[in-house]
Order: C-alpha cells, then structure tokens, then sequence
C-alpha cells in the first residue's frame, strides 16, 4: 500500500482562505504595523524558517509558525485563522515548493515582504537513481552530480511543487542556509529599519555558527571508512554533495512514497559493495521500511534529521543541536576515524 500525502483539495483551501478574509477584516483597523508590542510580526512556514526568524529578529520580532511542532510539513492544513494571520504579518518568511498549501495562501495574503528561501541560494536537482523525476505531468529532470542517489519509486508524483523539480531542502547544508540568513536579514532590515542594526549583528552572529558547524562536518566526514549512507527518503543531497557523501535514499523527495522491489534489492546490493552499516530513518515518517531493510540486510537503524519540524524528541534542542547530532550519527555509520 502506497502511503501518500495529503494534498488540500482546492475548494477545501478556498474555503479555508475566504473564512481567512471575512475573520481578517474583523481585526483591528490599525493593522500590523501598529500592534501593541511594536515588535515585527513574522510568520514563518514551518521549522528551518522559524530557526532563521528567531535567531535574526531577536527580541525585536514576534515570531508565528505555521506548522506546530510534530506535524510533517507537508501535510500542513491550513486553518481559517492562520488563514487570517498571514493578512496580518509584517513579513512572511517562508520555502516555496514545501508546502504547497501555504504557497497558495501566501499568494492571496497581501503582505507586502514575502521572503521566498528558495530565492535566496541555488537550487540544484537531486533526481531519481535512473536520472530523471517525474512531475507528475510527463516531464523530467535529468541529473547526474555523483554525490547522491536516490530511490526509483513506484510512479509516486514530486508533490514538494513549486520548485522546478528542484531539491528544496537547502537548510541541510550549513554552508547554503548561511546565505539564506543573510538574505532574511537584510530582508527584515528593510521591513524594520529602526532596528536594523540589531537583525545585522544578529545575522552576523547566526552565519558564524553555521560556518562552524560548516567547519564541523567538514572536518568530521573527511576520513571514513565508507562514504555512502542509506537514508528514507532523498533530503539530504545537499549535505551529500557539500562534504563528499553517497546518499541511497530508499525513497524519492517524498518520505511516505515506497520503493519499488526492484530498488529495494539494488539498496542491499550497495549496501554489501560499499560497506553500508547503517540505514537511517526520520522522525516524522514511518520507519517501517528502514527497519525492514535494515534487517533483511543485516545492518543497524538509527535517526538522521531532515529538520523539516521539531517532535517531542528534539524539543528543546535547536538547528545547531540537531545538526551536531546527525553528525555524530554519521560519523558512527560511516566509520569516521576519531579526531585527534
């Protein structure tokens, strides 16, 4: 049985954004600019775009995220309130092609300061292991960048949409995130230019710590015993390709799509030829593949986080706290030699 998500129906998304409207024009009539704590209003998409408001706006922004913690991104429902509060925010900061449901709310929000992360680094395709993805619509993507494959699936559609069939998981590279927190930052310079000083202190504070944690990954993943890891699904191309890595993704882009046989057979195969010893898989999808393959291959299982949301299990815990554990994480799986 093919688990798929859920895409809002459009009448069902309609709905949700006329309610939106009527709830909207029932605020205030001083709107956003004039709210009681003087502070920025942001409301971001989902998690990676929460950590970047946050830790750039400081005491100086009012932060709302769109998605709560445990819920997977993608399978977002947007309610008529929040509906309403994009028409409210200041900025909205948000990665398009994610969830597309939030894309079309965005579009109809009115707010003048959109931030779109995808326009704020480059986007490169991380196709499927036969080098293509479909669309859905019949057409494909070809690529062959050698530093990450991913699962042939069983027809499931790209529904991450928006991004050209682009891989939009450019938060999992430190080095690409530093220059979206750079474009946020300057982004709300513009929006709150009596502040400004405080978000460009900040951005400047934020970027040194993802090049550390740049300089982490690269230092810990530069001997190993293995280069290619095993993961659910394809999210981490970017992370492969900054520090040398193989990623096998047993599915494709969407973490609830299952592999076809044949790929799971091709999987064991890689496994065994480059010294796999690990499969991981996520904290916001099923790990009943990994753990199948995992023990039809004798290898171990453990977590690798796409930090596409925080769970009860990293509640607590922030972007740099998260990252460091799945360094540590493959750093075991691969083998890597101890630093000295």
């Amino acid at each position: 049985m093919n688990v798929r998500r859920r895409l809002i129906p459009t009448a069902t998304l309609a709905g949700a954004l006329t309610l939106g409207m009527v709830a909207l024009s029932a605020c205030s009539a001083s709107g956003a600019a004039e709210k009681k704590d003087g502070k920025l209003a942001v409301t971001a998409s989902f998690y990676p775009m929460e950590y970047l408001a946050l830790m750039i706006g400081g005491d100086h922004v009012s932060v709302t995220t769109l998605t709560k913690p445990g819920i997977e991104p993608h399978d977002l429902e947007l309610k008529p309130r929040q509906a309403a509060q994009l028409g409210e925010s200041d900025v909205i900061l948000y990665l398009k092609g994610v969830q597309p449901a939030v894309d079309k709310a965005i579009d109809q929000s009115g707010v003048k300061t959109v931030v779109d992360a995808t326009t704020l680094t480059t986007l490169e395709n991380h196709g499927t292991a036969a080098g293509a993805h479909d669309h859905g619509d019949g057409e494909q993507d070809g690529h062959d960048d050698g530093h990450s494959g991913e699962a042939a699936t069983d027809g499931a559609e790209h529904e991450e949409a928006g991004t050209d069939g682009k891989d939009p998981h450019i938060w999992l590279d430190p080095v690409r995130f530093a220059e979206v927190a750079r474009g946020v930052g300057a982004s709300f310079e513009k929006a709150d230019p009596a502040h400004a000083a405080a978000y460009k202190e900040n951005t400047d504070k934020l970027v040194t710590k993802l090049n550390g944690l740049n300089t982490s990954f690269k230092t810990g993943l530069a001997d190993t015993a293995t280069k290619t890891f095993i993961t659910t699904h394809a999210a981490f191309g970017y992370l492969a390709e900054r520090y040398g890595l193989e990623q096998e993704a047993i599915a494709g882009i969407d973490p609830e799509s299952e592999p076809s046989p044949a790929r799971v057979k091709e999987l064991a195969t890689v496994a065994k030829r480059e010294k796999v010893t690990t499969v991981f898989f996520e904290t916001l999808a099923s790990d009943r593949t990994a753990k199948t393959l995992a023990g039809d291959s004798g290898l171990k299982t453990d977590v690798l986080d796409p930090l596409e949301g925080i769970t009860d299990k990293t509640r607590g815990r922030d972007y740099i706290q998260v990252m460091r554990s799945n360094l540590a994480a493959l750093r075991t799986a691969l083998g890597a030699k101890d630093l000295t």
